[in-house]
């Protein structure tokens, strides 16, 4: 399989940035998408919204369902999944990518941000892909992509930011259980992240413009989904893939495209966690 075509993706957070991109790039297939995020209206500093992504997603030649979701809320993501359902016949593909963040130390991490980063995060990508399996069960080539990093138990990689690692190993280790969980019944549960930076507004907001030129852009990602959304959900489970790395293995050598004018591959700025 090399198209998404009339696949019916619901994409957590897909009203700008990372989830955006996914979800453009599986709309030029021809793919459903159902834009699941809380913004309705316009964020004073983060553009977008859900009915914003829908416009663009139907820009791109796809089908768009805007859901107003707080994946916190299990009646909320249930309904989602039910109103999705109903309206594309079913549910192929979930894309765990809301995420909050919070790059603090254990003494500046109020315990209202680490609530929220772990409710989000690890709660709501569990209570997404509960609610998403029914429906994935019956899918022909079923997905969960979980937009969370590799597990690597380095000191490194949670003292500066103790509170955020574990929220973002919570969804990790969901790929790490419900891969081995649902590998018979043919549900795919697979981990996706970036080697370096991305360009999101996000980003800009918490580091500036002069970081972001040196961030890749958001499509590596959106590319690097689509090489693993095609692939038989039998024989692509449990891995913790590195978007340059799945390209790469798809035959990509030119990375240059997903980089800004004029920035070289050795000046961009690594991820966390990779």
């Amino acid at each position: 399989m090399t198209t998404l075509k009339g696949k019916t993706l619901f994409i957590t957070g897909a009203s700008r940035g990372i989830g955006l991109a996914i979800a453009c790039r599986a709309a030029a297939d021809g793919a459903n998408i159902a834009i699941a995020a809380k913004t309705t209206e316009p964020h004073p500093k983060l553009p977008g919204t859900i009915y914003s992504a829908a416009e663009a997603v139907e820009r791109a030649g796809g089908q768009a369902l805007p859901l107003v979701v707080d994946v916190r809320e299990e009646a909320a993501v249930e309904a989602a999944m039910a109103q999705t359902a109903e309206k594309f016949g079913g549910i192929d593909i979930l894309i765990n990518n809301a995420s909050a963040i919070s790059l603090t130390g254990t003494l500046e991490t109020p315990m209202k941000r680490y609530d929220l980063m772990h409710q989000i995060n690890t709660r709501g990508t569990y209570l997404c892909s509960q609610k998403a399996l029914p429906y994935l069960l019956k899918a022909p080539n079923p997905h969960i992509l979980n937009m969370s990093p590799p597990l690597n138990m380095e000191q490194r990689w949670f003292e500066p930011h103790v509170a955020y690692t574990m929220a973002k190993y919570g969804m990790s280790l969901c790929v790490l259980g419900m891969s081995g969980e649902f590998r018979s019944k043919g549900v795919a549960v697979n981990a996706l992240w970036p080697r370096t930076a991305v360009d999101t507004d996000a980003m800009n907001v918490i580091t500036g413009p002069d970081f972001r030129r040196r961030c890749r852009k958001p499509a590596i990602l959106a590319d690097a989904a689509h090489v693993i959304l095609t692939r038989p959900s039998r024989d692509c489970t449990g891995n913790f893939f590195i978007d340059d790395a799945v390209l790469a293995e798809a035959g990509v050598s030119d990375f240059s495209i997903y980089r800004h004018d004029g920035v070289e591959e050795k000046d961009l700025i690594p991820d966390f966690f990779v």
